[in-house]
């Protein structure tokens, strides 16, 4: 898949015929987006057009809730790295900036859409609104659709137990901790992914050594501690307890994710893990004594256990 962050950097050989887009920002890959680029996949070989997903970094969410933004389901190579595996082609993501935000929908339209992207086939969602003040909609697309030779297929939402699936219902299922609802929404459980790095060896002292993953997003979908699985590693999954916050025993500051993998003690540095979110188990505290911590972490290394035993 090709990276495109300028559309003066588009290949337009590549174009030249057309393509088969899709917009939005496509955090956390739910079934819902999968409907969507499924059917980008499926237009692309009946129409023999390059897909194309088109996204903003930042997202518009969290250009304007610069102050508290949104937490984020996926890191950009997360988000990278799922689209790859979709089978999508070109993955246009453009820096959203002041002059994104002020665009008409009649301007992004012909602007973005057919000059730039040289648009064919638009592929959306029923929530799908672009442009100034969220004004472009549907309609819009379609009233422009035979004057610019452009078609446009709305794709419904998707509904598990009666729920619309969308990032906004994942992540309050998260900030809940209500872990079972977030992996029926998502379809799998919930994942993090990062480089291991070194940290400062404090779990190893108290007997609990960690692999230590920085989280690379302002916002942390979860917070807390966890039963979770590890990937990525040789000898396939791993169970495994794991810490979201900022360790506040130790004055600490900066979120991190913080992985014990159960049975085992190798040098893992550098080493590109994912995490599954299985089960919550409580909420980050900080303890007067190192004591105190120690044997909650015993408890927590029992739960987890029996947590990720129920759930096979």
């Amino acid at each position: 898949m090709r990276l495109v962050r300028h559309l003066i950097d588009m290949p337009f050989d590549t174009l030249a015929n057309g393509s088969v887009v899709t917009i939005g920002a496509y955090d956390g890959l739910h079934p819902g987006h999968e409907h969507l680029l499924g059917r980008v996949i499926a237009a692309s070989r009946e129409l023999n057009l390059p897909s194309l997903v088109m996204s903003f970094e930042p997202t518009p969410r969290e250009f304007f809730s610069a102050d508290a933004p949104p937490a984020r389901l996926m890191r950009f190579r997360e988000k990278f790295d799922a689209l790859a595996a979709h089978g999508i082609e070109i993955f246009y993501c453009p820096r959203f900036a002041e002059g994104m935000r002020d665009i008409s929908a009649d301007d992004f339209i012909r602007r973005i859409l057919i000059h730039g992207l040289c648009t064919r086939h638009l592929v959306i969602g029923d929530d799908f609104h672009f442009a100034r003040r969220r004004e472009g909609s549907i309609q819009q697309l379609r009233r422009a659709c035979s004057a610019l030779d452009y078609t446009v297929e709305q794709v419904p939402s998707v509904f598990v137990d009666g729920v619309r699936v969308s990032s906004t219902a994942i992540r309050e299922a998260l900030a809940a901790g209500e872990m079972q609802r977030a992996t029926a929404l998502l379809g799998r459980p919930y994942r993090m992914s990062g480089k291991i790095v070194k940290g400062k060896k404090v779990g190893r002292t108290l007997g609990y050594p960690t692999a230590n993953v920085d989280l690379r997003r302002r916002q942390s979908a979860v917070l807390g501690i966890f039963a979770v699985r590890v990937s990525g590693l040789p000898g396939g999954p791993k169970d495994a307890v794991a810490s979201v916050g900022t360790r506040p025993t130790f004055a600490g500051t900066k979120p991190l994710l913080e992985v014990h993998i159960f049975d085992f003690d190798e040098d893992i540095y550098g080493e590109y893990i994912h995490v599954d979110f299985i089960a919550r188990l409580r909420s980050e505290v900080k303890y007067d004594a190192v004591e105190e911590l120690v044997a909650q972490m015993h408890r927590d290394a029992d739960n987890a256990r029996l947590a990720l035993a129920a759930a096979g």
